[in-house]
């Protein structure tokens, strides 16, 4: 089997953490594009939009390899390479900053702050854990081996060489890492603990809200266990033992237990992204297993905590610390 070429360097760093588009041109067009400025605002009409793929070829922000500079009139070159950085919009920042759990040659693991995205997905860009530790840390090469909420806290593991990403990542597809989470979530009489939930979890793209199905095939499964209760709270040890999109969250919910600050669950009320008031009180709390790298055995446990559970009346007020 003939192996595809590799694509050449880009000519442009990372901005701000994030790589520029790398874009191939057909080397098999549907039709012949009377130069590159034609075929790229045709190709980005609904995305970054002709008129922005006018301004950044006028510029001189679009390259080929090498770093020549490319011009609206130049030919179409069917296989060849462009890059350029979109122009994004302005974020607000996130005031609260992932710290540093362990760091080896392979391996970083940080301990995430509540409203701080993993990675880059629709509105959240630069602001996000991996833009940050790249340019932060000057790792460009860092890349997620699995994903956190955005409105979650706690541990995330990176991998810092491309050569080692995909050992890292197939440690949570095949499910060879202890995740154990904490929540603060109502306490009731009923259902007893510890209790064992499963059920068919699905998310509709563009739904922000995942669903249980009823009578559906399981395909996810919660162990829940009640720690400690304070007053009408209790505090919820969670390991999952699947990893469906807000797991915890709607196996919670189906408990008649929402956790607590969930602005999706029972109900959603889409806060602003800037609303940094009453975090939801989940966090990922540890992370145990055996470096398919380097062989060592690791457990690695949050140093946050979970606001509501010592100060419920600051967290109701939305002040204090992340």
């Amino acid at each position: 089997m003939r192996r595809r070429a590799q694509p050449p360097p880009s000519p442009l760093p990372q901005r701000a953490g994030i790589d520029p588009v790398r874009l191939r041109l057909p080397p098999d067009p549907e039709r012949a594009w009377p130069d590159l400025g034609d075929y790229l605002a045709a190709h980005y009409a609904g995305g970054a939009g002709a008129a922005a793929i006018a301004r950044l070829l006028d510029a001189g922000r679009v390259l080929g390899p090498g770093g020549r500079v490319l011009s609206a009139r130049d030919p179409y070159e069917p296989g060849g390479y462009v890059w350029f950085h979109r122009d994004l919009p302005q974020e607000p920042p996130v005031p609260f900053a992932p710290r540093v759990v362990y760091r080896d040659p392979h391996l970083l693991v940080v301990d995430k702050p509540h409203f701080l995205a993993t990675t880059p997905r629709g509105s959240h860009v630069t602001q996000t854990a991996l833009a940050r530790l790249r340019a932060e840390l000057d790792l460009p090469a860092l890349s997620p081996a699995h994903r956190l909420d955005r409105l979650t806290a706690g541990l995330v593991m990176f991998s810092i060489r491309p050569e080692d990403r995909g050992a890292y990542q197939l440690l949570f597809q095949g499910r060879r890492v202890h995740k154990e989470y904490e929540a603060l979530a109502p306490h009731a009489a009923e259902p007893a603990f510890p209790r064992t939930v499963r059920s068919r979890i699905e998310k509709t793209r563009g739904v922000i809200a995942a669903a249980e199905v009823p009578g559906g095939e399981p395909n996810a499964e919660t162990l829940v266990e009640l720690t400690d209760t304070r007053g009408t709270l209790g505090r919820y040890r969670l390991t999952p033992h699947t990893g469906r999109t807000h797991q915890l969250r709607v196996h919670m919910n189906g408990l008649g237990l929402p956790i607590l600050g969930d602005p999706v669950y029972p109900q959603v009320t889409d806060p602003a992204p800037d609303d940094y008031r009453r975090p939801l009180q989940l966090l990922a709390r540890v992370l145990e297993f055996t470096d398919p790298v380097t062989g060592a055995a690791h457990r690695f446990e949050s140093g946050r905590t979970l606001q509501a559970w010592d100060d419920r009346a600051a967290w109701e007020a939305g002040t204090g610390g992340r």
